[in-house]
């Protein structure tokens, strides 16, 4: 397997966890396109929108996109790089992606526990399961669109990483 995987869906789905998880089981190197993007400008995703509003950040996110992909990497992307159409097309010509799925609610209760409001910036000024159920309305055709894989993640970390490689071996 000489892959680049790519892993899709809202905050707080578990792109990063998940992401770390199955780079080490793979021997794969992982990237973390928001913390990439810390890394690179010294500015949080709060920051950047601040200075140069959602444009300004969607258009640095699609760079980080290109910049980071490579075979043997596990990619979790930021949970609005679906937006543009381009990323959706690149992730699926450059790789494998997998939309991490789960219930507004559990990503309401997970965001809850771990705010982290400078790599979470509220995207609509609505209470935590109001932009949740928004967001994911409007984002879940484009997951769908972007994923050759959709995961529940409303499970076992355990179970959700077996499902993944799983998932890897057979293609």
């Amino acid at each position: 397997m000489n892959k680049t995987i790519f892993l899709v869906g809202a905050r707080a789905a578990g792109k990063t966890t998940l992401g770390k998880m199955l780079a080490n089981k793979l021997s794969y190197s992982f990237v973390d396109t928001d913390c990439y993007l810390l890394e690179t400008t010294q500015k949080t995703v709060a920051e950047i929108v601040e200075k140069e509003g959602w444009d300004g950040f969607r258009a640095r996110e699609s760079q980080v996109l290109v910049d980071t992909t490579k075979p043997n990497h596990v990619i979790a992307t930021g949970g609005g790089m679906v937006l543009a159409q381009q990323n959706r097309n690149f992730m699926k010509q450059h790789g494998m992606v997998f939309f991490l799925s789960a219930p507004a609610a559990i990503l309401a209760a997970r965001l809850m526990k771990d705010p982290n409001v400078a790599q979470r910036p509220s995207l609509t000024g609505l209470s935590i399961i109001d932009e949740m159920e928004k967001v994911l309305t409007e984002r879940l055709p484009l997951y769908h669109d972007a994923a050759h894989h959709i995961i529940n993640v409303n499970q076992d970390e355990n179970l959700v990483l077996n499902q993944l490689i799983e998932l890897l071996s057979n293609n």
